[in-house]
């Protein structure tokens, strides 16, 4: 009954493809000859002969999309995968589409009209994909379309897969049982979800009404792995393995197929490729707008403070930035000279008697991070990212807090998602630390755009900030 119900979605979803691929080509055509866009200067060629590529267009892209695979099974997949696969099958499919119009000499096809072909398949077929899935996801949520999942191993993996799969009922997977190396199990309940049997019960519990197979062995358990893996081999059910490595993954995660063989990267950036560069152009025009634009507050900052006390205006203090290099950052000096001669490296405190006339109020309204846009264009520092600390503070954090060197995986920033949330100064590390990582676990443009408008919406003055 599954098997007829899956091919039925698969049939629906071919079809309704295939009828949005016509329209689409009318339409291209419609909107190039109607004027609209721009006017035809060559007469307008009769629609018979644009409805005569309709056979071969959904010959290509009937056959295009079944080579893409774009039918498969997207329970656990995303919008945005789908979606690049659905552009990568169009886009080969209007050029293979321009090469059988070479033939057809007795006519001429407009290019602008393939190029609106593209266009609104792009844009059509995208819309109706994510509609298609909202309503599978929809009768999912209320019961239906459910597949019957067992997963192999009671261990803190085995848990998080039925915890993951228990927060998303939208993808319709239903966790049947447990399978455990421990007979005293058997009979258990883990987090609602029963323990049906024993490793050695898998031939029998997979024969009963199992869709998917979750493979979450612990490493003391890994000797049934090939016992297993030859089992499931002669049935027809999904199988998804975890790795007991995945217990180990500790920032943006990653799977990879390198010549046919999977690699799994624990901790990973997502700086590389597109995003750098993107990044990078972003820092570099903010940067040099931002030195434009309060070059005014600059030089009037930096004569207050060689007015106010003896010394140098700037301060240079070295801290750690991208994959733990050193380097110096600029601020207006805020602080008396030799200000810690006599306490060591240590944090501002309320009130701090080593400040400048006019560095608490440098300090309290961040006005004294301002050269930091100079870091910013040397390539030292971004405009968003973790907070740069200095090396002393460093070597203390890194063995008292888990996780702490994660935040050099990304450029440090002159503001970031936990300042702007209140996590800066003298405040919870811990906090501090949870949100940079979710910053570089979620990382993308946007994200930074937001970090940059809520920094400017609540202003620079901060209550921590000494």
């Amino acid at each position: 009954m599954l098997k007829r119900h899956s091919q039925f979605l698969k049939s629906l979803l071919f079809c309704i493809d295939l009828g949005l691929i016509c329209a689409c080509w009318v339409g291209a055509y419609y909107l190039r000859f109607s004027e609209i866009v721009e006017p035809a200067t060559k007469g307008i060629p009769p629609i018979r002969i644009y409805l005569l590529l309709l056979v071969p267009i959904i010959a290509v892209w009937g056959m295009s999309f079944q080579a893409f695979d774009l039918y498969r099974p997207r329970r656990m997949g995303t919008r945005l995968s789908e979606f690049l696969d659905v552009a990568k099958a169009n886009t080969l499919s209007v050029l293979i589409l321009v090469a059988l119009t070479f033939f057809f000499r007795q006519y001429e096809y407009s290019r602008l009209v393939l190029l609106y072909f593209w266009l609104l398949n792009l844009i059509t077929l995208g819309f109706s994909r994510v509609l298609f899935r909202e309503a599978l996801r929809f009768l999912r949520r209320h019961g239906y379309n459910q597949r019957h999942a067992l997963v192999i191993g009671t261990s803190r993996l085995g848990r998080r897969v039925v915890d993951a799969l228990a927060q998303h009922p939208e993808l319709g997977v239903k966790v049947h049982g447990f399978l455990s190396a421990d007979s005293r199990k058997v009979g258990e309940r883990i987090n609602g979800v029963p323990v049906i049997g024993r490793y050695d019960d898998l031939q029998e519990r997979v024969q009963s009404g199992v869709d998917i197979v979750f493979v979450c062995l612990p490493p003391e358990d890994e000797q049934w792995a090939e016992k297993m893996f030859a089992c499931l081999a002669t049935t027809m059910v999904e199988v998804k393995a975890l790795p007991a490595m995945c217990e180990f993954v500790s920032l943006r995660a990653e799977a990879e197929m390198f010549e046919g063989l999977p690699l799994i990267t624990l901790q990973g950036s997502p700086l590389y490729g597109w995003n750098l560069v993107i990044k990078r152009v972003l820092d570099v025009v903010g940067a040099s707008v931002a030195l434009v634009v309060f070059a005014p507050v600059l030089c009037a900052i930096a004569a207050l403070v060689k007015l106010t006390s003896p010394g140098p205006v700037f301060f240079r203090q070295l801290r750690m930035g991208l994959d733990g290099q050193a380097f110096e950052m600029l601020k207006f000096r805020s602080m008396k000279l030799d200000a810690e001669s006599e306490t060591g490296p240590v944090w501002t405190q309320p009130n701090d008697d080593r400040r400048t006339p006019i560095g608490a109020f440098l300090r309290r309204t961040s006005l004294d991070e301002l050269p930091q846009f100079w870091n910013v264009l040397r390539g030292e520092m971004s405009i968003v990212g973790p907070r740069p600390e200095r090396p002393e503070f460093i070597a203390r954090f890194r063995e008292t807090l888990p996780q702490y060197m994660l935040r050099h995986k990304m450029k440090a920033g002159i503001t970031g998602w936990a300042q702007i949330n209140g996590w800066r100064g003298n405040t919870s590390l811990e906090r501090r630390i949870e949100h940079d990582l979710y910053y570089i676990e979620h990382w993308s443009i946007w994200f930074d755009f937001k970090i940059m408008l809520l920094t400017a919406w609540r202003g620079f003055i901060h209550r921590h900030a000494y």
